[in-house]
Formats: C-alpha cells, sequence, structure tokens
C-alpha cells in the first residue's frame, strides 16, 4: 500500500508542474485523492462489502467532483489532472501509466449486465471533455483529444479527435507520411512545419495531400528514369 502511495505521489510530480510539495499534493490535489479513495473502495468491493464500498464511493465524489465506481480496475501510477465531472463506470478497466482530465466520462452504452464500458490499455492519455462510451477498447499509447467522443475501438498508438470520433492517423503510418512530405517540402522550399502544426485542418489536409500526391509524382518520375 506504501509503494503505491509512494508512485501516485511521484505520478503527480512527473506529470503536473504545478505541484510543490508531497503535503501540498495530499492535502490539495483532488485526482490523487479520489484514486486513494477508490483503492480502498475497491478492496471492499472485491471482499463483496458492496454498500460499504458504494457509500466510500459516495464520499470520495462529494469531496474531490470525482466520481470513480468501486467495481472500477484500475491500474499502476494512474493520473487524474484537475479531475473535476470525471464519471469512470462500473466495469471500466484502466492500465498502468494513463492519464485523464477534467470532464471525461468512461460510460456505457446500455442497462444490460455484464462488461458495459471502456478498456484503456497502457500509457493512453484521454483529453478534457472525451466521451468513451461502450465495451470498447482503446489501444496502447493512444490519445483521445478534447471533447472526442470516441464509440468505437482505438489502434495502437492512434490520435483521436472530433465528434464522433475519428483515428486521425496512426503512429507507424504518421511518422512515414511525416518523413516523406519534409523530404517533398524541403525539395520545394517549403516549410513543412508551418503546414502540419499552425494552420487550420481544412489547409493542414489540403497541403498534406498535395504534398503527398507530389511524392507520388516523383516516384512515378524516378520509375520511367529507370525503365529507359
Amino acid at each position: 500500500m506504501f509503494k503505491t502511495i509512494r508512485e501516485e505521489i511521484e505520478v503527480v510530480f512527473e506529470r503536473d508542474p504545478a505541484a510543490r510539495s508531497v503535503a501540498e499534493t495530499i492535502l490539495t490535489c483532488p485526482g490523487f485523492q479520489a484514486i486513494m479513495f477508490h483503492r480502498i473502495n475497491h478492496w471492499f468491493w472485491k471482499k463483496k462489502l458492496y454498500l460499504l464500498a458504494r457509500f466510500g464511493a459516495h464520499i470520495a465524489r462529494f469531496l474531490t467532483g470525482i466520481e470513480i465506481h468501486p467495481g472500477a480496475k484500475i491500474g499502476e501510477r494512474f493520473f487524474i489532472d484537475h479531475g473535476m465531472g470525471i464519471v469512470i463506470g462500473e466495469t471500466s478497466e484502466i492500465g498502468d501509466d494513463c492519464s485523464i482530465y477534467h470532464g471525461v466520462t468512461l460510460g456505457g452504452t446500455t442497462w444490460q449486465k455484464g462488461k458495459r464500458h471502456p478498456t484503456l490499455e497502457n500509457n493512453v492519455v484521454i483529453g478534457a471533455g472525451a466521451k468513451i462510451l461502450g465495451p470498447i477498447t482503446i489501444g496502447t499509447g493512444a490519445r483521445i483529444g478534447c471533447n472526442a467522443v470516441v464509440v468505437k475501438d482505438v489502434p495502437v498508438g492512434a490520435t483521436v479527435v472530433g465528434v464522433p470520433g475519428h483515428v486521425v492517423v496512426k503512429q507507424e503510418i504518421k511518422e512515414k507520411l511525416t518523413a516523406q512530405r519534409e523530404a517533398m517540402a524541403k525539395k520545394m522550399g517549403f516549410d513543412a512545419y508551418a503546414e502540419r502544426e499552425d494552420m487550420p485542418d481544412p489547409i493542414q489536409n489540403a497541403l498534406n495531400t498535395i504534398l503527398d500526391h507530389l511524392h507520388k509524382v516523383d516516384d512515378d518520375l524516378e520509375q520511367l528514369k529507370k525503365k529507359d
């Protein structure tokens, strides 16, 4: 238990630059407090002391503004930043080293018994206000953007944005495309970083399409030269 407490405090210092001291974290960090309450409540739940577990979760919600059902399974080094309005349902499963921001819901889409809430694998980050609904799986290392609504499985390493949530680019594809676009942009004398980071999505998508097309044309020309 003491190891768990130490790790949870260390996580706050790692991921929250506003943290100044251990005492401050213990006394004023609602995310840390909610997790500690949940560890105790989940222990009661596993011992089938359901009323005591639910009452403990009710007290935790009153004190922290974070609602975690005592039946939810949460891994190690779980980080909640700010936390107000977070709801984590009964059959939710959260892996190690995950981070969740305020206003996030891990909710169900059915009144049927059984698995009805999401599963987060390791190293998942959920942005503020996002809604993850149903018995879906969010793959290891995935990132869910703020206010996204996700109702389908998310691949490992993917980034999801929008309503309904959609995968922007899978990580391995993104790395390959980024390298290709930078090479083409350099060849054209165009700053690839500007089009990728700072511009609105419609412009970004249009420029990415142009760069991808030019890359294909360039490859085709090289193939023709080889045939000659």
